[in-house]
């Protein structure tokens, strides 16, 4: 198992537990915001093991981790209206912003870091890792930001309304180009690939 991998298993545990954090904290505190993450980082651990178990089926991997994303994009897309309209989020004890605030960009390190390694990388599943990983780190950054915009003060409602719906859109868009990435990466390699068998 080369490094690539080892590091994209520790994301697959930790995914599962950060999931099973935010899904246990919003049945107690019976917040629809926490909830939803809970579900999102789940799906994106199962697409993750899907990924890293499909040794013989990396073509269909990469389409249906492409397609996931693009699909997940939509649900958050509406969590983000209704946290803009209806719920400005919950207010966290500082212990636990300071987690969540490590966990965000411990992901989007790891996750930069796995960009400039497979930036001239053909290996399907390196490049299929990298976009999800930035999916994960994405979505952490803006419920982060969520959090603590109402932990901290120094913001007026507005402002913070106005901040979610700017930061939730990019993140949304965001996601989304990341699924269409992967359509566009598989098409470029397979190309590479036949055009090397018939020469």
């Amino acid at each position: 198992m080369d490094r690539t991998l080892k590091v994209a298993l520790c994301s697959l545990i930790c995914n599962i537990a950060y999931s099973a954090y935010h899904l246990v904290l919003g049945i107690v505190t019976t917040s629809w915001w926490l909830l939803t993450l809970g579900v999102y980082y789940f799906i994106l651990s199962i697409i993750r093991y899907f990924v890293l178990r499909a040794k013989t089926k990396r073509r269909f991997a990469i389409h249906f981790a492409g397609t996931m994303l693009m699909v997940l994009s939509l649900p958050l897309a509406g969590t983000v209206i209704l946290s803009v309209v209806r719920n400005r989020g919950h207010a966290f004890h500082m212990i636990i912003m300071i987690a969540m605030a490590a966990y965000a960009f411990t992901k989007i390190t790891l996750a930069t870091i796995n960009l400039v390694k497979s930036r001239r990388s053909t290996s399907v599943t390196r490049l299929t890792l990298r976009n999800i990983s930035f999916a994960d780190a994405l979505v952490s950054i803006f419920a982060l930001q969520r959090s603590m915009l109402v932990s901290f003060e120094g913001m007026s409602e507005s402002e913070i309304q106005i901040m979610n719906a700017v930061i939730g859109s990019v993140v949304c868009a965001a996601v989304f180009l990341l699924g269409a990435n992967l359509f566009r990466k598989e098409k470029m390699l397979y190309r590479r690939i036949s055009l090397k068998s018939d020469q």
